[in-house]
């Protein structure tokens, strides 16, 4: 309020600026940053420092390493075909004995590792019993070198001493851990291998024994014969259950295996052509 009213009007102060009142122009935006430009700025030195290095490289390196020994040792192998051709006369597996079928093979639930990697005791590595939960989980071994008596199959009689020869290979690896070095794949899809058991403190060849009691003889077949490097031993072991009468050379003329093969394929052959006449 002016006091006297007569006084003269004061001017007023002046303003200050306001932003929408700069009459400066706006700063250009910024270019944008490239992905190699960013890179190379970034500061890598926290990265080669050994309390780094280190402990990365020992980590990596054990991951691969335990990759590795689980594909080449731990892995478990369900059916013959999918053993790799590498593993012949290199490899053997190792596994449980599910069931015998004739006189020289049987079934193989394979189990890297052993009880050591935890088959029989830790969850997820129990081994099936019933036959619905091995159907395709079982590897089919052909015990090498050896020919055993044949069972009656095929409408063929049963061959003197086949069933001697299948219980002592029934209580010799039935539902027993066994050791089998492979050498080839048959074309019955078999796993031809000589087998190993424990038998008390001793490692036994399943082959070799069946031999020495008379109870299979030295493969004779002129093709896909194997043998590992036992051949010699085989064939001593045949002629001295021969010489004492042991088995299937208690009767004087006793028939082979291969013999017998032979035999009955040729009476099946006179039937044939007698059929056709």
């Amino acid at each position: 309020m002016r006091w006297p009213p007569w006084s003269p009007i004061p001017p007023s102060p002046p303003s200050e600026p306001s932003e929408l009142d700069d009459p400066s122009p706006s700063p250009p935006p910024k270019p944008p940053i490239s992905w190699s430009t960013s890179l190379n700025s970034t500061d890598w030195t926290h990265y080669t420092e050994p309390r780094t290095l280190i402990p990365t490289i020992l980590l990596t390196s054990t991951a691969l390493l335990f990759a590795r020994v689980y594909r080449s040792y731990l892995r478990r192998i369900p059916e013959a075909a999918n053993v790799e051709k590498a593993w012949f006369r290199k490899r053997s597996l190792f596994g449980y004995v599910t069931s015998v079928g004739d006189a020289d093979n049987f079934r193989l639930f394979h189990t890297p590792g052993g009880r050591m990697a935890g088959w029989g005791w830790l969850p997820g590595r129990r081994i099936p019993k019933a036959r619905a939960e091995l159907r395709e989980r079982t590897i089919h071994i052909r015990l090498a070198g050896i020919d055993a008596p044949e069972l009656a199959h095929f409408g063929r009689p049963a061959q003197p001493y086949s069933s001697d020869a299948l219980s002592f290979l029934t209580s010799f690896v039935l539902h027993r851990r066994v050791r089998a070095y492979v050498y080839r794949r048959d074309q019955y899809d078999r796993l031809v291998a000589t087998v190993y058991v424990r038998r008390g403190l001793l490692r036994r060849d399943v082959g070799l024994q069946m031999v020495k009691k008379g109870l299979a003889t030295v493969y004779e077949a002129k093709t896909g014969a194997e043998f590992g490097n036992l051949e010699g031993k085989y064939r001593r072991a045949e002629w001295w259950a021969k010489r004492w009468g042991r088995g299937m050379w208690r009767e004087k003329g006793g028939e082979s295996p291969r013999e017998y093969k032979t035999r009955m394929g040729k009476v099946e052959l006179g039937k044939e052509k007698s059929g056709n006449k």
